[in-house]
């Protein structure tokens, strides 16, 4: 695993690249620097909530479901960017890939019990944009800092 570098060593990274394994200290690091830069970048902790939450879903996705049937070890890739304004998260993983527009909607009545479409629901509802490449195999997330209150 690489670990995002900030230009100034007193900053925490306001962006990197980091390819992780399915491994929950890999995967912590990675979002102990989205968590540092979001916090330095001024993000309330409803924020750092939401997209935490959004990119827990993302890469569980990524390892449980991506790569399915795939080694273990094998890795995925996490690209981030924290400005002011707005967190971009990118998370692709090596798999086949699926259609989001086929997973069934999870909140209505005659799917309550499938359990499936859960995480999906929860990063659309969290984050302000949310896209898949064509492939399927990687998310794109926004989430945009909501206006202070008057």
């Amino acid at each position: 695993m690489s670990t995002p570098r900030p230009s100034n060593p007193a900053q925490p990274p306001m962006s990197g690249k980091v390819v992780v394994r399915h491994n929950r200290h890999e995967v912590e690091s990675v979002q102990n620097s989205l968590d540092a830069a979001m916090s330095a970048a001024g993000f309330s902790k409803a924020s750092l909530f939401a997209v935490r939450l959004a990119f827990q879903e993302a890469i569980a996705n990524a390892f449980n479901h991506g790569h399915k049937g795939l080694p273990h070890d094998t890795s995925a890739t996490v690209e981030f960017s924290v400005t002011q304004r707005n967190v971009t998260i990118a998370v692709e993983d090596q798999g086949p890939g699926f259609q989001a527009d086929a997973v069934a909607d999870c909140t209505l009545d005659e799917n309550l019990e499938i359990p499936r479409g859960r995480g999906v629901m929860l990063i659309r509802n969290y984050m302000s944009e949310v896209r898949y490449n064509a492939k399927g195999n990687r998310i794109e997330m926004v989430y945009i800092k909501p206006a202070p209150a008057p």
